[in-house]
């Protein structure tokens, strides 16, 4: 079977999961369910508000083994969808309908709602990575500091009424209150920096968050390596300074930034801090950070530069 052919998506059986909460998911709903009725032998629709509903759909969904499951909402709603089909047969389509899209925004998936359905039918599936916290899942990055108070500024109120401009707004609120803290980090290669005065430390698994941020240079979802980089405490030029290169991931090269890579980490801190996975609170460090490799099937443009690395799955 040629190349093209065999890396498209499989269209027997799809089921379809949109987060109607979402910024844009009562508008999505009918327009997705009416064009993949036109390429699928057996769709099937499930409307939900997000937290337990969400998890019942995916839970039901599963349950019959599609082989496409498209799911619509933001980081959040497609992360909790990742975990659920991690290693299945199953592969995952992303309608890209919350604030920041950072997982689709790596996948250069398209954000115009129209073009990302047409992926769905066009695109070529491909394999990438999962980062992992003590077991939990995460797409894009894990973090401990500065992130964590960004998050719990960062209300569904602020994201409706500013948008991708809440993040600088809810980063410039917490930065008011930042305490600084000292961690040691046990690389899976024997090596341990032990940091003292640090804002924060970010784990990224893919190569955007934060609403169209960079983790470093190099970064991709799939070179099965966590890209891991602490951020020390300076004057408020150093942090201008820094906060400038965060659009390019070049923030790695800044003085007051130290910049690793490692399939594995041990991330230990002077008291116990709450770890941020894209953008929910979910570990508390002493924590164990890992990649999971080839962990997931989804679905991307012919054109995506993502997973260039992409290969089969680990057993």
């Amino acid at each position: 079977m040629p190349e093209d052919i065999a890396s498209r998506p499989r269209t027997d059986r799809v089921a379809v999961v949109v987060n109607t909460a979402a910024r844009r998911g009562a508008h999505a709903l009918p327009l997705v369910g009416q064009a993949l009725r036109g390429v699928a032998d057996e769709v099937r629709v499930h409307a939900v508000s997000g937290g337990p509903e969400l998890r019942r759909a995916l839970d039901d969904v599963m349950a019959h083994a599609p082989d496409l499951l498209v799911v619509g909402g933001g980081d959040g709603t497609i992360g909790y969808a990742a975990a659920t089909v991690a290693h299945t047969r199953t592969t995952l389509g992303v309608l890209p309908l919350g604030t920041a899209n950072d997982f689709a925004r790596t996948l250069e998936i398209p954000s115009n709602l129209v073009a990302a359905v047409d992926t769905l039918a066009t695109g070529r599936v491909v394999d990438v990575d999962l980062g992992r916290v003590d077991g939990r899942a995460y797409l894009n990055v894990a973090s401990v500091g500065l992130s964590v108070a960004v998050t719990q500024r960062l209300t569904p109120g602020l994201k409706r009424r500013l948008g991708r401009f809440a993040y600088p707004a809810a980063t410039i609120a917490a930065y008011r209150s930042h305490r600084p803290f000292a961690a040691r980090l046990e690389l899976d290669d024997g090596r341990v920096l032990e940091l003292r005065d640090l804002m924060q430390v970010a784990v990224g698994n893919g190569r955007h968050y934060g609403g169209g941020l960079t983790v470093a240079p190099d970064a991709s979802i799939d070179d099965h390596l966590l890209d891991v980089y602490a951020v020390e405490q300076g004057r408020l030029r150093d942090h201008v300074s820094v906060a400038r290169l965060l659009r390019t991931g070049h923030l790695v090269e800044h003085e007051r930034v130290h910049h690793v890579t490692t399939r594995r980490l041990r991330l230990v801190t002077d008291e116990p801090l709450p770890v941020n996975l894209d953008g929910e609170i979910a570990a508390t460090t002493t924590a164990k950070f890992e990649v999971d490799r080839n962990a997931l099937h989804v679905v991307v443009p012919t054109t995506s530069r993502a997973a260039r690395m992409d290969g089969t799955p680990t057993p």
